[in-house]
Parts: structure tokens; sequence; C-alpha cells
């Protein structure tokens, strides 16, 4: 039986997935002759990362689906300390990626190596956590949560207003973040000039 709160995991996790591509593209493209306009548009990204997976994806994660999976499948401790302590990490190192951005922008082109590879970790670093809870934590809980851990679980997740995927509960003032990163992003990322 497919589960609600399954679906919106996995959705957000495509969201920032697609997000984390956008912003290695970025990366990889540089600022070219838009200087101003590229760092817009990666503080924009990097916000939305803090902000979403940050402090409301994982919190939902740690405190409700996470417990109810280890104490039925005591099996899965080892794994489940790891994912608590990579959205821990994620916190640190999105703010130091922040901090990273600011110092290319204010500083200069020197600070661009530090930003790259920093980012280049991140991604995969985020990645690889989305991998181990896809692969494993979810397909456990499917297995071992009953019926009325579901519903809890169901309701608390479906509150959650990503706007980048577009089908759950829509906060407009996040609605703007989006439309202002697919406005200015140059194109083949978002629609703004190439």
């Amino acid at each position: 039986m497919a589960r609600e709160s399954i679906r919106i995991i996995r959705d957000e996790h495509a969201a920032l997935a697609s997000m984390l591509h956008s912003l290695e593209l970025m990366v990889a493209r540089g600022p070219q002759d838009d200087l101003a306009g590229f760092f817009d548009v990666m503080r924009a990204m990097l916000f939305y990362v803090d902000e979403f997976p940050t402090r409301l994806h994982h919190p939902k994660e740690s405190e409700l689906l996470f417990p109810r999976v280890v104490r039925l499948a005591p099996q899965t401790a080892e794994l489940i300390a790891r994912l608590e302590a990579d959205h821990v990490h994620g916190e640190t190192a999105v703010r130091e990626l922040q901090h990273l951005l600011l110092a290319w922008e204010l500083v200069g082109h020197g600070r661009r190596p530090a930003f790259t590879a920093a980012a280049q970790k991140y991604i995969e670093f985020s990645m690889e956590h989305i991998r181990l809870e896809e692969t494993e934590i979810l397909p456990m809980a499917l297995q071992v949560l009953a019926e009325a851990d579901w519903k809890e679980l169901d309701a608390a997740f479906a509150t959650n207003c990503d706007p980048l995927s577009g089908k759950y509960q829509r906060d407009p003032a996040y609605d703007r973040l989006v439309a202002h990163i697919l406005m200015r992003a140059p194109a083949p990322i978002g629609m703004g000039k190439s």
C-alpha cells in the first residue's frame, strides 16, 4: 500500500536533488558576464537548501519517522544514528557554503575554489544521504510501521510546503522564492538570460 508520507518524502528528496543539480550546473557555469545575477541566484538556491531540508524535512524525519523505525527495527540503529549525524552536519555545511559564497562575492575570485570544492562535497554528501534513506529506511518503515504510525506520519508530512514539489500545501512566500530562482537562473537551469 502506498503511503502519503513516503510519497511526500520522496517528492521532497526529488525537489532537493533537482535544486542541488541546478546548483552544480550554476557552479560549473560560473558568473560569466553577470556577476550580480549569479550571486543573487546562488544565494537564493542556498537559502532554499537551508530552509526546506534543514528546517522542515529533516526535523520530521528525526522526530517522527526515525524513532519509530529504530524502535521496531533495532538493526537500523547504526544507520539512523548516521542519518541523524548527517542532519546536523548538513545544517552546518549549508551555512558554511553560504559563508563561502559570500566570501567569493565580496573578497573575489580567489575564493571560488574553496566554494566550488565545498559545494561539490555537499552535493555528494546530500545525494548519498537521500540514497540511504530511500533504499534502507523507507523500505524498512513500510515493513514495520503500523497503521496508527502511518496516520500520524501522513498528517505531519502533509503540512510540509516545499514549493518545488508543488503538490502539497503551498506558501505564497516560498512560491516567490522558487519564481525568483527560475526567472533569474540562466537557461537551461532557469528561464533567465543565458
